[in-house]
């Protein structure tokens, strides 16, 4: 069940954060947003905008000029534009690796790798190197590595980009079902306007540099959604209707910078 943003305390509070770099470089303009328990929550727009840079200050992983994130307490993992896995070693160990740093016995690691391999459909490919599998499966395991904490709050930076349409759809697919069965919270970054269709409870549209939002869109349509979603005249009203507002927003940063 998705909450909505009135029944609960946000899990995540951006208030008036920026990202000013030290050579001058505006990033991002002061940005406030908040993210409900349960919402999957896309940050829509073009290469360069500060989707990924405000994902990093969400994570903590870069710290902002100036303005707050609070999250209400959540264990968060990281999911990156590439699997980053290890190349020496096989899949388990990679999916293990969170809990063998975080000091987690042995026997109770092992579990939740089985669990997380079952979830992201890799329980027979546990024994192979990194090198054996191809691009989706590689961030399959990347998605294990990020369950395998347990985490209420999964951040994820554009995973899919660099596969092809077929695979991409499919880990879309298979996003979601976790996303729903696990009760997570998502924030996920993407520059496909159909990916962030597809997926979002919300999407949220940055114009181009210096980041903001420019608009804050709720997709109302019910899960589960599958390819005839995908095919749906709601569906194509919704992608046109985002392509319309990241035009605009590119329009308005190209008038401003003349």
């Amino acid at each position: 069940m998705v909450s909505t943003p009135s029944e609960a305390r946000p899990v995540i509070d951006i208030q008036n954060v920026e990202q000013i770099y030290p050579n001058g470089t505006r990033a991002l303009a002061p940005v406030t947003l908040s993210v409900a328990p349960g919402e999957f929550v896309t940050l829509l727009g073009p290469s360069g905008c500060g989707k990924s840079t405000l994902l990093k200050m969400i994570a903590g992983l870069l710290q902002p000029t100036s303005g707050r994130i609070q999250l209400a307490g959540p264990s968060l993992s990281f999911v990156f534009q590439e699997a980053t896995l290890m190349p020496w070693a096989d899949v388990r160990r990679n999916v293990r690796l969170p809990l063998d740093l975080a000091g987690v016995a042995r026997s109770e690691a092992d579990a939740r790798v089985d669990e997380a391999l079952t979830q992201v459909g890799l329980s027979t490919c546990a024994a192979q190197r990194p090198r054996e599998l191809s691009g989706g499966m590689q961030m399959r395991v990347s998605i294990a590595r990020g369950l395998v904490t347990q985490p209420s709050l999964l951040l994820m930076d554009e995973p899919f980009g660099a596969l092809d349409e077929i695979t991409r759809n499919k880990l879309d697919d298979e996003l979601l079902q976790l996303w729903r069965q696990r009760g997570l919270t998502v924030v996920f970054v993407t520059h496909s306007i159909t990916e962030a269709v597809f997926l979002s409870s919300r999407v949220i549209v940055m114009g181009a540099r210096p980041g903001r939002i420019v608009e804050d869109l709720r997709i109302e349509q019910p899960w589960p959604r599958d390819d005839d979603y995908r095919t749906s005249a709601v569906f194509n009203e919704q992608v046109r209707h985002l392509q319309h507002s990241l035009s605009l927003a590119s329009n308005n940063a190209v008038e401003q910078a003349s």
